[in-house]
């Protein structure tokens, strides 16, 4: 059980992570304001460098990891080598500290990046296969989820985007991938988010993490699993050879 009842500061901080895609991202969030962000887009591997980031953030703020009220983490969808080194981290986290952890769709924490912004937004995270990792998003009085992350063809996410008829804008590590293809299937007016906006940050995590709180969307360390959408290649190819065995016999 967790208990949610504890004496703490009358403002909230969240520990947010995400390295759910190519960026490592860490970062220490309260209500009002962003007390650390790290993020790095290198070429080390997550394992490499998310603890390491985590480690400098306590350092640099003199912070008391017990004293925070939640772990959230970005859980998916994503590469799935950094889906399972984020929530390995998070759960060991939040059983070490005896701290609930809130678990932020992938695809809702990139979007929400864009706060704020016109029209709709369609964060796209390649994939492979020509598909891509995806979800409708507007803010009207609040964060809207139109359609919710999904793992969808190219061509298909522009006949919705199409259909309603709406200016988009796109971020995420799909846009270099696939902007020259949406460019063409769309009929929409398009933008595309800026470079300081374009990629996962933990600190949109963790301020989404903040709603999900105040509405009860939480969940304990065992109960965290990450959400990978579709299969592995591994699965995939498992699956197939399964298949093949079954009609050679």
């Amino acid at each position: 059980m967790i208990d949610n009842e504890k004496e703490r500061s009358e403002t909230m901080r969240i520990l947010a992570l995400d390295s759910s895609g190519l960026v490592a991202s860490v970062a220490v969030v309260e209500e009002e304001q962003t007390i650390a962000e790290y993020t790095v887009n290198y070429k080390k591997t997550h394992s490499q460098t998310l603890l390491p980031m985590l480690d400098e953030i306590v350092k640099m703020t003199e912070m008391n990891l017990g004293e925070i009220d939640a772990v959230a983490v970005a859980g998916g969808p994503g590469s799935f080598t950094g889906l399972r080194i984020g929530s390995a981290t998070a759960k060991g986290l939040g059983l070490a500290l005896k701290k609930p952890l809130i678990h932020i769709p992938t695809v809702d924490g990139l979007a929400y990046n864009l706060y704020g912004n016109e029209g709709l937004i369609c964060p796209i995270m390649d994939a492979r296969r020509n598909q891509v990792y995806t979800g409708i998003y507007r803010f009207r009085d609040a964060f809207t989820v139109e359609e919710p992350q999904m793992a969808v063809d190219v061509a298909e996410l522009a006949e919705k985007l199409n259909a309603l008829g709406e200016q988009v804008t796109f971020l995420g590590d799909g846009v270099p991938v696939y902007r020259e293809q949406l460019e063409q299937l769309l009929h929409v007016p398009v933008r595309f988010a800026p470079p300081h906006m374009n990629r996962q940050r933990a600190a949109a995590v963790g301020v989404l993490a903040v709603c999900y709180w105040k509405e009860g969307r939480i969940e304990s360390a065992e109960e965290h699993q990450p959400d990978y959408l579709r299969m592995s290649q591994a699965e995939r190819e498992r699956l197939e050879r399964e298949k093949k065995e079954q009609q050679e016999q």
